[in-house]
């Protein structure tokens, strides 16, 4: 296979194929991989790919479960057509409603309109508004049973919030196969279909949980129990990327770790938005990506979904309160209402707050919202995010960093409860540790950033290579990950001060970095500074977890001195627990 980085630099179109397999007895897999995708929701560059897959179950009933992304429609249907006659087709299982799963939901009712789509009642809704025709329906939820025939009975399970308000996921008591839609899924394409190898998965499988379900991580838990209750599962036919055939124990029980550790944070975030309307969805996970490097774990509430009770217990137990903005009109918004008066109602001057837009072009104003949680007291750590024009990379970074900073000032007296808490004498010794000191700049499509760093080493020589150490709650973490290219700035001693100073600064989020500072392109796209004694070009190849930082380990490209009898600049730290 060849990489999508580099069929890119080849100049080789984009590339979509369909996968056809049997793999259990009376079910296929159809899937459709997209082998060029390079961006998907707030995972801003997607290194291989992804896929879109879709089910089809024969007992004496038939159940199509999922469809595909609308990219695919002639490829789909065509073989979707010439696996079976659409009107022996009975039953369409809708895991969830978004688009890349339901994006062919209405060319399937137009050729077997005689089916009966299934799924969780907020699903039926959201369907409601994506087709707009009369369906014949099935509403369900945990522990409901269809009964296909000659063995084939499915069993529902709610998985509301993973990462839609309308997820269920669907288990056949007879091949043992549960279909779980996002649910264990990860971006990765090729031409394997189970997880063989997990080595080319570990890093693909914790983004995407990191992104779409680590700021569900309750809701996560809440699904891993209702999962208990079933038998042994020895398939899991996920949406997105291989299916987990060979290592399903150790991928679920990943996600009860990673799950457990967040819904342990002491901190909590409420963050209600309007799923499906404009770029609502998108940008919630955003910001709640952001919030969680931060150790904060975050709740992400539908306005569609849910009730006033449970929006004031939410609020409650909650530190801080996010807010997208709903639509100024229909059944939505009177939901949304109602829940904005009870958060009104419930919030007080100790809690922080955070509006956002939703560009759905009808959004409710923020300013007269934000004034009446000031007049409140309560703390804003973020300004209003407005969306001006369409969704960009630049956008969904601020976003992150809105997060970032949230989770940060919600969490600044336990930072500095960790400074003092190290033995005094180890913290001495452990400060006299050195390194250099170095700007890394970084640029993905209209978003950069930049931060000081200290904690820098070579790391091997054939091939050249770095390691950085990158703390988990900084928003460059965001341009560090496999394939991501970067600039290594070395510092020049006793010409330093002013770029320590300007890249120490506190910036808001989205601001330019490099405002007022002399930059260039390098060769690889990302600023170079002009006062830079040095620079390296790197590109990530891994990162390692280490706690509260990353170990990021990226080769070096090139790279140029522009003093070559300067010395760099060397930090010299008093003590080891903080920077």
């Amino acid at each position: 296979m060849i990489a999508l980085a580099e069929r890119a630099s080849l100049g080789l179109p984009k590339k979509l194929t369909l996968q056809t397999l049997e793999i259990a007895e009376n079910t296929t897999a159809i899937r459709s991989l997209d082998w060029d995708r390079d961006r998907f929701d707030i995972e801003f560059e997607l290194k291989n790919g992804t896929t879109y897959n879709s089910f089809l179950i024969r007992g004496e009933k038939t159940v199509l479960v999922d469809t595909s992304h609308e990219k695919f429609r002639d490829l789909y249907l065509a073989q979707l057509t010439a696996l079976i006659d659409p009107a022996e087709l009975d039953y369409l299982v809708i895991s969830h409603t978004e688009p890349d799963h339901s994006g062919l939901v209405k060319d399937v009712l137009a050729l077997a309109p005689q089916v009966t789509v299934v799924g969780a009642k907020v699903a039926i809704q959201f369907l409601e508004e994506l087709v707009h025709q009369p369906f014949q329906r099935r509403m369900v939820k945990s522990g409901d049973r269809l009964d296909l025939g000659h063995g084939h009975e499915l069993e529902f399970v709610s998985a509301p919030n993973l990462h839609w308000p309308d997820t269920i996921l669907t288990f056949d008591h007879k091949t043992q196969i549960l279909y779980t839609c996002d649910v264990f899924g990860m971006h990765y394409c090729d031409d394997n279909t189970y997880d063989e190898d997990l080595t080319l998965l570990d890093e693909d499988y914790q983004l995407y949980y990191d992104c779409l379900m680590g700021p569900n991580a309750r809701s996560v838990l809440a699904a891993l129990k209702r999962m208990g209750d079933l038998p042994a599962i020895q398939t899991i036919a996920t949406g997105h990327g291989p299916l987990l055939k060979h290592h399903v124990s150790e991928l679920v029980g990943r996600y009860r770790d990673w799950s457990q550790a967040q819904a342990k944070a002491e901190t909590t975030v409420a963050l209600f938005y309007a799923a499906d309307y404009g770029y609502s969805t998108e940008l919630a996970q955003a910001i709640a990506y952001g919030i969680t490097k931060t150790g904060v774990a975050v709740e992400l509430i539908d306005f569609r979904s849910t009730d006033p009770q449970s929006a004031r217990e939410m609020v409650d137990l909650s530190a801080g309160v996010v807010i997208g903005m709903p639509p100024q009109s229909g059944d939505l918004a009177e939901n949304a209402r109602a829940a904005i008066s009870t958060i009104l109602a419930a919030v007080h001057s100790k809690q922080a707050i955070g509006l956002f837009e939703a560009g759905g072009g009808d959004d409710e104003s923020v300013y007269p919202l934000r004034n009446q949680f000031q007049e409140v007291g309560m703390k804003e750590v973020f300004p209003p995010i407005l969306i001006k024009e369409a969704a960009n990379a630049a956008l969904y970074q601020l976003c992150d960093e809105a997060g970032t900073d949230l989770g940060q000032w919600l969490t600044r007296d336990r930072s500095i409860k960790q400074m003092k808490a190290l033995d005094n004498e180890l913290d001495k010794a452990l400060g006299r540790l050195s390194g250099g000191l170095y700007i890394l700049t970084a640029k993905k499509g209209e978003a950069s950033s930049a931060m000081l760093a200290s904690w820098v080493a070579q790391a091997s020589i054939e091939p050249l290579g770095v390691t950085i150490a990158v703390a988990k709650d900084r928003a460059i973490e965001s341009f560090l990950h496999a394939g991501d290219r970067f600039v290594l700035n070395v510092l020049e001693e006793g010409n330093y001060q002013h770029l320590m100073k300007h890249f120490l600064k506190r910036f808001a989020p989205g601001a330019d970095r490099f405002e007022g500072v002399k930059t260039y392109a390098g060769a690889n796209g990302v600023p170079v500074l002009g006062d830079a004694l040095a620079y390296l070009e790197c590109q990530v190849v891994s990162r390692m977890e280490c706690s509260d930082h990353w170990i990021v380990y990226s080769s070096v490209d090139t790279g140029r001195v522009s003093k070559s009898d300067a010395l760099t600049a060397v930090h010299h730290r008093k003590v080891g627990n903080h920077y």
